[in-house]
């Protein structure tokens, strides 16, 4: 089924009441569908109809879904059509779902599959069809409309400087006509997934925004949507998000994954969130020095890997329930150190157990990261769901609010196994050479799990504390690494296992009429005035669409 029935338990066997309301006989339906017994679905049909005849004013799409179900179940074959079709000539139901997906959904087959020899099935399908391309052909028509801007015509600057400038004020924003967009997403030429995007109440294209990312868990049992319903999205688990996010003006966005592409088991879709963001500074008004991330289980995991991976366009990172680490390759955990995270995590986890953050929380102090992580205690893994979830969310939205990306760090640290994560702020392209001398600093950052919690059984909610013997974070791969610092036009750059790197260029971190001078493991390697490359900033600028990290020429240097 396309919801889930969320059975507390079965209810008393006497079930007419007089004083029950539409809900109340409405929910005791469902809970009495927990049962597979044929008998249990034919009662359970009858309260329906009982609600139905009661409150005909009061018929919403749930109902009309689980009425139509039961009763093909039960081989009620008129009776489901009726019920069916009622629904799918909604527009869209109380959750937002639009008829036509009753029909068409992946899970409409087996729903209906005692209706689908029927003629009259076909003529549904043929009606839902009509109507999920018009439903579309309004998404695509809402997704212009969202991606409207002013042109700037940047090829017409020809003055360096002058681009410089224009790029640092460019404003091509136009106003809004809705709070809530899903925009369709491409991951390749035959796969597409989709992101909602949440505006603040009176979103202003003149103002700048703080944003954040939200990316759900379970990954690996989720499918890519294509399009999302914002009433769903919205609510439940995520109700904080949106609560908070409304008081301080947050733009909220809410990608969708599965399995093969997604923010933590798979590289294939790790461009996604970044990708995203570079389409949305495209169209709104975002500050670049305000792009968070947040997650929970996988997707706290995913906003982890973003900070130990590619971290540049963000400010800070948070996870509710996180596991941290990268599971694609090396958790290069000093990485940390360019950026900061905020965890939430609980003590009945079988996700990451409490003794393993303990020891991770002293690993982060003992490198003096950026890092905190606030436990509560009494909570399993699905702490988001729970009311005493919201202090948590207080303590993000009070985090976030108050910090800010440094564009420019005096300070660097990176090390990575991909070359495809070569890049940390100014520091950018690198490559690995991994067949060189590995340098005596250049050490692994690890420790040891014994403990990890796990359920007593199938059927018990209970966790037992069982032994184990792990390492926390796994290095498949040899890495390279690089320590760099500037002050005063000087770069001093320490490397190890690093074939060659660019070093990027803002006036915001040197005096351009001056020479700037790069040292790479105490040689001097480069001693020469940088000037303003038209076509580079072009390129860079497009690349990432940052009004604020703009870089005006670049380094290359090669080991």
């Amino acid at each position: 089924m396309k919801r889930t029935l969320f059975i507390l338990a079965l209810l008393s066997s006497t079930f007419a009441s007089t004083q029950e309301t539409y809900t109340e006989l409405t929910e005791k339906a469902l809970q009495m569908a927990a049962s597979e017994d044929s008998t249990h679905t034919a009662a359970a049909l009858g309260i329906l109809e009982e609600a139905f005849g009661r409150y005909p004013d009061s018929i919403n799409g749930t109902a009309l879904y689980y009425a139509s179900i039961f009763a093909a179940e039960l081989k009620k074959t008129d009776l489901a059509f009726d019920y069916l079709t009622t629904l799918a000539n909604m527009e869209t139901d109380e959750e937002g779902y639009p008829g036509w997906s009753f029909v068409l959904d992946e899970y409409a087959q087996e729903d209906y599959e005692n209706l689908l020899s029927d003629q009259r099935w076909n003529a549904l399908e043929q009606r839902a069809q009509v109507d999920k391309k018009a439903y579309f052909e309004k998404l695509d028509e809402l997704q212009k409309d969202f991606f409207s801007t002013v042109t700037v015509n940047l090829a017409s600057i020809t003055d360096a400087k002058e681009l410089y400038q224009t790029l640092q004020k460019i404003q091509p924003y136009q106003p809004k006509h809705q709070r809530d967009y899903s925009i369709s997403f491409e991951i390749n030429d035959s796969t597409h997934t989709s992101y909602l995007v949440h505006l603040p109440e009176n979103y202003d294209p003149n103002k700048q925004y703080a944003s954040l990312i939200f990316l759900h868990g379970a990954v690996r049992y989720s499918s890519l949507e294509d399009y999302q319903v914002f009433q769903k999205v919205l609510g439940g688990w995520n109700r904080y998000y949106t609560k908070y996010a409304a008081l301080h003006d947050v733009i909220l966005v809410f990608p969708s994954a599965n399995a093969d592409y997604n923010w933590m088991t798979s590289d294939d879709g790790f461009f996604m969130v970044p990708e995203i963001i570079r389409q949305l500074k495209t169209t709104l008004n975002l500050d670049d020095n305000k792009v968070f991330i947040s997650g929970h289980s996988n997707g706290a995991t995913g906003s982890f890997s973003y900070a130990m991976k590619q971290p540049t366009q963000f400010a800070g990172f948070y996870g509710f329930n996180t596991q941290p680490k990268v599971v694609t390759g090396g958790t290069f955990i000093e990485n940390i150190l360019n950026r900061s995270y905020l965890n939430f995590s609980t003590d009945q986890d079988y996700y990451y157990p409490p003794n393993a953050n303990d020891s991770f929380t002293k690993l982060m102090d003992s490198i003096h990261a950026d890092y905190k992580e606030y436990r509560y205690n009494g909570f399993p893994h699905w702490f988001p769901e729970f009311d005493a979830s919201e202090p948590a969310y207080q303590l993000l939205f009070s985090d976030l609010t108050s910090r800010e990306r440094n564009p420019f760090p005096k300070n660097i640290v990176w090390e990575l196994d991909d070359n495809n994560y070569g890049a940390i702020d100014w520091l950018t392209e690198i490559t690995l050479d991994t067949l060189t001398q590995r340098a005596d600093w250049h050490t692994t950052i690890n420790f040891k799990i014994d403990k990890w919690l796990k359920f007593k059984d199938d059927e018990s909610d209970s966790l037992i504390a069982v032994d184990v013997n792990k390492e926390a974070f796994d290095f498949s791969r040899k890495s390279g690494k690089i320590v760099a610092k500037y002050d005063n036009n000087v770069f001093r750059i320490s490397t190890s296992c690093i074939g060659s790197f660019h070093v990027n260029i803002s006036p915001e971190m040197v005096n351009l009429n001056k020479k700037v001078k790069v040292y790479i493991n105490g040689k001097r390697r480069f001693n020469k005035r940088i000037s303003y490359n038209r076509e580079f900033m072009i390129k860079s600028f497009e690349k990432n669409k940052d009004r604020t990290q703009i870089w005006v020429n670049s380094i290359p240097l090669k080991l």
